[in-house]
């Protein structure tokens, strides 16, 4: 544990954006898990709907800091691709 009183401050908030950064990127993960799997099944309609979930979730969680802005263009370029073969 730190010894300055700045310190423990700097380690408690890092803990909380940790936590809060797990929470994004398990929500981004769950999000894709869900497309894939409709297009597997198929389904380009609701993969269509959860398209564009995914890229609004990746385009806040960029502002925000979780990930970079460029890996998050870029995972959705690559997930509209798919899209756009399956139909």
């Amino acid at each position: 544990m730190p010894a300055k009183p700045s310190a423990q401050k700097r380690h408690r908030q890092s803990l909380e954006r940790r936590q809060q950064n797990r929470s994004w990127k398990k929500q981004i993960h769950s999000a894709e898990k869900d497309y894939l799997s409709q297009l597997e099944g198929k389904k380009t309609d609701g993969a269509a709907d959860s398209l564009k979930r995914i890229s609004r979730l990746l385009s806040r969680a960029a502002g925000r800091g979780v990930t970079h802005r460029r890996t998050a263009s870029r995972k959705v370029s690559r997930l509209s691709k798919k899209l756009a073969k399956a139909r």
